[in-house]
């Protein structure tokens, strides 16, 4: 854990939530880890870009 970053998603639950709208989850099992990837990148780009103005 580091404070006032963005480390990853729980997997788990994100294969939960896809299950319960009907998205197949091996199709999301498969996909998930290349979004998180980016959302995680970009979420971090944006926190450390309100720190510094």
């Amino acid at each position: 854990m580091i404070p006032g970053a963005v480390l990853g998603w729980d997997m788990s639950a994100a294969l939960a939530m896809a299950q319960a709208l009907g998205v197949n989850t091996l199709i999301a099992a498969e996909l998930l880890p290349e979004i998180e990837a980016v959302m995680v990148r970009k979420l971090n780009e944006q926190m450390e870009g309100g720190r510094d103005g």
